[in-house]
């Protein structure tokens, strides 16, 4: 059976120079593909991927693939090969502030409008822990069962000073996984009215 994992391993081989266009337009027509949302990592996917779930919304059902470039500086590579100036499909993205002009020039690239850029102010960690509150994300540190794992890291001295937003998103980026896993748990966790703009505004798009 075809699926969208197919379709995004497909792309990567295109974009990672070991294939050509054919798989995946292939795969596009065949899903189909109706739009790819292109994030930087895969702690995004799973945001993205856990808001909808919420919202009871089916994203590879509707034709929407949520892909992980592995950096912001793979955008205008994406774009170009998958936008209106490539397959043919409608591009959304998620980024940080500082990583907007990469993909603004990306999405021009890929005959998109910028329109469909939904910007964090540092990143989607920090948005996250600002809408939940530090002590919302401490109790959930400590019942993923790493409260123990916390308490050392806020020891360390690089984090004396530092403000509590600023050690959880350093906390959350010190063990390979973490990131990922904590992309679903926070937004798991949200009040429905304190969903961040940025994701908010992307989920509402597609």
């Amino acid at each position: 059976m075809t699926d969208m994992g197919a379709f995004r391993d497909a792309v990567a081989a295109w974009v990672g120079g070991g294939g050509d266009e054919g798989p995946a337009a292939e795969l596009a027509g065949l899903l189909p593909v109706r739009v790819v949302v292109l994030v930087e990592g895969l702690s995004d996917v799973a945001a993205v991927n856990a808001l909808a779930e919420r919202r009871g919304r089916d994203l590879e059902g509707e034709g929407v693939c949520v892909l992980s470039m592995g950096g912001a500086m793979n955008v205008g590579r994406y774009a170009g090969l998958l936008g209106p100036s490539g397959l043919g499909v409608r591009l959304v993205g998620l980024c940080d502030e500082r990583e907007r002009p990469y993909y603004v020039r990306g999405f021009e690239r890929g005959g998109a409008g910028e329109q469909g850029i939904f910007v964090c102010v540092a990143d989607l960690e920090d948005e996250l822990i600002r809408a939940l509150g530090v002590a919302r994300v401490g109790e959930l540190v400590e019942e993923e069962g790493e409260l123990r794992a916390l308490e050392i890291f806020l020891r360390q001295p690089a984090q004396q000073g530092r403000a509590p937003e600023q050690q959880f998103r350093r906390f959350l980026g010190t063990k390979k996984g973490r990131k990922i896993r904590y992309g679903r748990v926070l937004v798991e966790a949200l009040d429905g009215e304190r969903v961040p703009a940025p994701l908010e505004g992307l989920l509402a798009s597609l």
